[in-house]
């Protein structure tokens, strides 16, 4: 597998800002591939009279690093300060609790952010190696010429000229699931393009002692969620949370083949309704729970799920919480009108709906019995302290 860095030219733009560049300034084949590959993440309009013969590009609300080709590469920076993106990244993933993860505030970049996690993920997978991978035993059938396990009798009456013997038996592997997420998120890490020289070399020694011993297949990061940890490998789970995270913000669509080249991208939507929300399950006072994703029915097999679903300690429905990673005016009408209908699906009297900074006409109005109001967490300052403005604004309106 060949992991080494590319050396790219790179154009930077910021989120949600139009930024034109010089005809001259991108090839034709860089601007029809980011429009034919990355029209979600990227709104592009192609030099015309109307743009004077330039280049408009404009993220729709992500942020990271697409290497467009082995020449070409836009980076995308986001409009919160970069302590705070990676504060948010801390509580999204649940990296917090970690206290060898203090060096990531003194990173300065996106880029070095990433090089940072993916050291200390194959550093630690390093370690695990060393130590021996988790095993388990799984449940295997095989033609032997020899009996392990227990033997198929219905084959040896059918065939008895056989000298192949079926047997069911278990294996004790290290090619199990907790194992295959390392090395799938090593190879994804491997064909991007964000290491340095240094770190690629460990990510590279990490992948391959895993190779022999692991199978190579895809994952995805829902699958890093919800895993069983004993005594045994309790210390996957780190490595899983950052496994998560790689693979969360690299290419969907994930193609094997040493020329292909990952971009990594962050939906800074998403990033900040996970944030919130995990945001609060840690800091609201114990008379409370935060559901998140919360799914509920609306009849003829339809579903609706909830960002944040704010319950007392009985779990009883207080209040619906949806954020809104933009900056309008106002709320927009089709926003209001889902709150009441979630609201009344859960028969919460509150409906919240979450804002990075404050709307210039804030929003409080009442639907029979449903108060439906604007909220803000704001991206710009110390996290926790608005964290906590926003947590005593959301109390306040609860009860008054």
């Amino acid at each position: 597998m060949d992991i080494n860095p590319v050396k790219h030219r790179i154009i930077e733009i910021t989120e949600y800002q139009d930024k034109l560049f010089k005809y001259q300034d991108i090839p034709d084949s860089v601007g029809q591939k980011l429009y034919d590959q990355y029209k979600t993440q990227i709104e592009i309009e192609f030099p015309s009279y109307k743009t004077r013969n330039q280049w408009r590009l404009k993220s729709k609300g992500w942020v990271g690093y697409i290497p467009v080709n082995s020449e070409f590469a836009l980076r995308i920076n986001p409009k919160v300060p970069i302590k705070n993106l990676f504060g948010m990244l801390e509580y999204a993933y649940n990296l917090k609790d970690f206290r060898f993860l203090d060096g990531l505030m003194a990173c300065e970049s996106l880029q070095e952010f990433y090089n940072y996690l993916a050291h200390l993920l194959a550093q630690k997978t390093l370690e695990r190696c060393r130590k021996g991978l988790y095993r388990t035993y799984l449940p295997k059938t095989a033609q032997l010429a020899y009996v392990r396990g227990r033997l198929d009798i219905q084959q040896v009456i059918k065939k008895p000229w056989d000298a192949k013997l079926k047997c069911h038996y278990e294996e004790h592997t290290a090619d199990i699931a907790e194992n295959q997420i390392l090395a799938w998120t090593l190879y994804i890490i491997g064909h991007s393009t964000l290491c340095s020289d240094t770190v690629s070399t460990t990510v590279r020694k990490a992948y391959h002692a895993l190779q022999g011993l692991v199978t190579l297949k895809p994952y995805r990061a829902e699958d890093c969620i919800g895993r069983q940890y004993n005594r045994l490998n309790e210390d996957y789970q780190i490595l899983h949370i950052l496994c998560r995270f790689f693979l969360d913000n690299s290419s969907p669509s994930h193609e094997t083949g040493n020329h292909k080249t990952l971009p990594f991208l962050i939906d800074m939507a998403r990033l900040y309704e996970i944030f919130v929300a995990e945001w609060l399950h840690k800091n609201v006072p114990k008379d409370y729970v935060i559901k998140q994703q919360y799914q509920i029915e609306v009849g003829q097999n339809r579903q609706f799920i909830l960002d944040i679903l704010f319950c007392d300690s009985a779990g009883k429905p207080l209040a619906v919480l949806d954020t809104k990673y933009k900056a309008p005016e106002k709320a927009a009408n089709s926003d209001i009108h889902q709150m009441i209908s979630y609201a009344n699906t859960t028969n919460s009297q509150q409906a919240f709906l979450v804002y990075p900074i404050d709307l210039k006409q804030p929003l409080n109005i009442k639907s029979n019995d449903i108060q439906v109001s604007s909220l803000t967490f704001s991206l710009d300052d110390n996290l926790d302290s608005a964290g906590q403005t926003f947590l005593n604004q959301l109390l306040s309106k609860l009860f008054r």
